[in-house]
């Protein structure tokens, strides 16, 4: 008999209930199957009159706990590098407490190592501090052995590099614009050495202006000057 996993929530309404009993599932099983989750609705809450007599709606979410979307090719399938990679990842990731599946995806020139699963917040850290940790420190571990031939690994969780670099790659314009309409340097919050190269790369062609880092880490910031 297959063992089910079971959680009971609660929450505004009914769809509130249910959505936050599916966020505890992931955190019990990363990588679940939301479309395999049966869910019972015990109460489907009241909101009272003037806000006096309120229920929340209460549900009980249960799934097979085979029920988890297709896995990520085995360690065995990596690469050398993926294999090293995804060793390091995996005790960094357990060593903080995060159960988390992860993707390999490599090509000639880099290596990509997606962190999947619920409650990744811990895993990116403020403005990105603790994934551009983990990658610094496992590019530092394994370009020891490449020579000059070694590959930039990234790791990315939940998406968070294509929504940061979009972000970044908006506030790098605006403020070239803003130095360039003022005849001012502009001066952006401190980042990390990631993200300043990507603002770097950005406005390396932009008319108009040219691009600093100063400072010391962690508060290296990047300036925008006006030709």
């Amino acid at each position: 008999m297959t063992e089910a996993l079971q959680v009971e929530a609660s929450g505004e309404t009914v769809g509130e209930a249910k959505w936050t009993a599916l966020r505890e599932l992931e955190k019990l099983q990363p990588g679940i199957d939301k479309a395999a989750v049966r869910f019972q609705v015990l109460t489907e809450g009241e909101r009272g009159l003037l806000g006096v007599g309120f229920a929340p709606a209460r549900v009980i979410a249960t799934v097979d706990a085979a029920a988890v979307v297709a896995e990520a090719p085995p360690a065995e399938d990596d690469s050398e590098l993926g294999g090293e990679v995804r060793e390091i990842l995996g005790r960094i990731l357990e060593a903080i407490g995060i159960r988390a599946r992860i993707e390999i995806r490599e090509d000639d020139e880099t290596l990509v190592a997606t962190i999947a699963g619920g409650e990744l917040g811990l895993v990116i850290g403020k403005h990105g501090q603790t994934i551009d940790g983990i990658q610094y420190l496992i590019n530092a571990i394994v370009w020891r052995g490449q020579g000059d031939d070694r590959k930039q690994v990234t790791i990315d969780a939940a998406g968070y590099r294509a929504r940061r670099e979009a972000t970044l790659d908006s506030l790098a314009v605006r403020s070239a614009e803003r130095a360039s309409s003022s005849g001012r340097e502009v001066e952006l919050d401190p980042m990390t050495a990631v993200e300043r190269k990507i603002v770097h790369l950005r406005l390396k062609d932009f008319p108009g202006v040219t691009t600093r880092s100063e400072g010391t880490e962690p508060n290296r910031f990047v300036v925008i000057e006006p030709e």
